[in-house]
């Protein structure tokens, strides 16, 4: 397919990031018809380092390149991802997640990159969280270009920005006014000083400007002093901070969570007032730890990137980001396997659709893949592989494969590494989350007999590999037994024979497991052998 023919399907696609790109297509196309030339558009994504970097902050990163990827799939023009780091904020808080608390303490109030790191790493708290942020992003390869805002306030960067702030400074203020209570009103300013003895930065009073100068006058207990706003002796306030960023260096585009909605309209008004134009963007819902509050970089609930590694491959993980982001999801361990076996789902609907370039651009790997999704086969899911981890007791990949090649003869590790890895993954999210939580039960009477009608007839199928056969088999044998809805039928067998309320199809297990190894399940389950002692009296 040649360029030309892409970048028409690519304007036409209807996946959320295409959707976005849209808004960047009509915004340069805004630019060219007043007479601008257009070199480039740029996204930004911001980090708030106070705490060590956190999943939500995977999430925005990877979320903005997929846009970033949709515009670049339908535009000639250049485009760049810029990671910016708010280190030089105050720090107003110890996070509750690292060591060495005592310490950090002594320096609150300063900026992020003044503060010994707790860790012993790096030179500075801010230099260390900045390194974490760095690690995963390079670790997920997302081409990005990493800002310290540290870095642009000293280096003069910011300077010209600064001064147009300094110079609409009544202008600047009154946007933020309004949003106050008045007590904050009273000595708002957008422009903080650092402390030329402490280092910190100061909420002080502000008590004259002057613009020619570029210079801001503070009291401090009493004693004016005069800095100039430029070269790092000030910052400014987060909002007009953001503003000032925006419309330094031209930023096109930025995400932000839905919790800061009222903060992206003011900063807006503030970059219009500076005589810029505020960027395009797209408010996306925050995650929920297991108690269904909201992730905290400070308080480290939720999960972690590594944590979730441990259990479930990288790509399952930008599948939950990439799914639904304006909706309110729980990030917890139970939303892995669902990812995992949802990744592989649209993993081979893309190349079930290789020959219609349409629906590839539509479907979630595509944009995982940075467009080039790999040939990879599963021919068994995680949540089956969970399950033969509980029937058969295996605790050895080795012995897990033994049952795979069984069902799939040509697979095998070597051949097959993205389901090698999930081999890997099943043993320890089983151990860890599924082997405490089974609560096998006994069968009445009615579910008993069904049973066994059932373990009868695998075990005359021993040799059986066919799925659908199996499945069909079990439909029949509920419909005999009465059992209306089936559903029911299906919850008694996860439930007597596997210890959980529901699973993937049993005829695919059964078939990956073993039709003979399934009847002995069944008869083991009927025996009580599973049961606690309580119940088997």
């Amino acid at each position: 397919m040649n360029l030309g023919a892409r970048r028409e399907l690519a304007l036409a696609a209807r996946a959320w990031p295409f959707e976005e790109a849209r808004k960047l297509v009509a915004r340069i196309d805004k630019k060219r018809a007043a007479g601008a030339n257009v070199k480039e558009v740029l996204f930004e994504t911001g980090y708030g380092p106070s705490g060590l970097p956190h999943i939500g902050t995977f999430g925005e990163v990877a979320r903005t390149s997929w846009v970033r990827q949709a515009f670049e799939a339908m535009s000639e023009v250049p485009a760049r991802l810029v990671a910016f780091s708010d280190d030089m904020d105050g720090l107003r808080k110890v996070p509750d997640n690292v060591p060495n608390q005592d310490k950090l303490r002594e320096h609150l109030g300063k900026p992020l990159t003044e503060i010994p790191d707790p860790f012993g790493t790096h030179d500075s708290f801010g230099a260390h969280n900045n390194a974490r942020l760095k690690a995963f992003l390079d670790r997920f390869g997302f081409r990005y270009e990493f800002y310290s805002a540290t870095e642009c306030y000293k280096s003069g960067r910011f300077d010209a920005a600064l001064l147009s702030v300094l110079q609409n400074y009544e202008a600047v203020r009154d946007v933020v006014l309004p949003t106050l209570g008045p007590e904050r009103r009273a000595t708002y300013s957008p422009f903080l000083p650092l402390c030329p003895r402490t280092g910190r930065v100061l909420q002080v009073p502000i008590v004259a400007w002057d613009a020619k100068a570029g210079t801001v006058v503070y009291d401090e207990e009493g004693t004016r002093t005069e800095v100039p706003v430029t070269g790092g002796h000030c910052k400014l306030q987060w909002k007009a901070d953001w503003a000032m960023r925006w419309f330094a260096l031209g930023v096109d585009y930025e995400m932000n969570g839905k919790d800061l909605i009222p903060s992206v309209e003011l900063s807006a008004k503030i970059v219009r007032v500076l005589g810029g134009q505020p960027p395009e963007g797209f408010n996306y819902e925050l995650f929920l730890d297991e108690q269904g509050q909201k992730i905290s970089k400070s308080k480290g609930n939720g999960l972690s990137v590594d944590e979730w590694l441990a259990y479930g491959s990288e790509e399952s993980l930008a599948l939950f980001m990439f799914q639904k982001p304006r909706a309110a999801k729980r990030l917890y361990f139970d939303t892995i396997p669902r990812a995992v076996d949802d990744y592989i789902a649209f993993l081979a609907q893309h190349h079930r659709d290789d020959s219609e370039p349409a629906k590839g651009l539509e479907n979630p790997a595509w944009f995982i893949h940075a467009g080039d999704p790999p040939a990879e086969e599963y021919p068994v899911s995680f949540a089956l592989l969970l399950n033969l981890v509980s029937a058969s007791g295996a605790s050895e990949r080795d012995v897990l494969w033994g049952f795979i090649r069984s069902y799939a003869p040509h697979a095998g590790p070597e051949t097959h590494r993205g389901l090698d890895r999930l081999v890997t993954y099943a043993l320890k999210y089983y151990e860890d989350f599924v082997k405490p939580q089974k609560r096998y039960r006994a069968a009445d009477a009615k579910e008993r007999e069904a049973l066994s009608a059932l373990a009868d007839a695998l075990e005359n199928m021993a040799e059986e590999r066919n799925a659908e056969t199996v499945q069909n088999l079990i439909y029949e044998i509920g419909k005999t037994h009465g059992f209306e809805p089936l559903r029911d039928w299906f919850k008694a067998i996860y439930e007597v024979a596997l210890g959980q309320e529901q699973g993937p199809r049993f005829g695919s297990f059964a078939a990956l497991f073993g039709c003979a190894e399934t009847a002995v399940l069944i008869r083991t389950a009927l025996s009580g052998a599973f049961l606690p002692p309580a119940q088997k009296s």
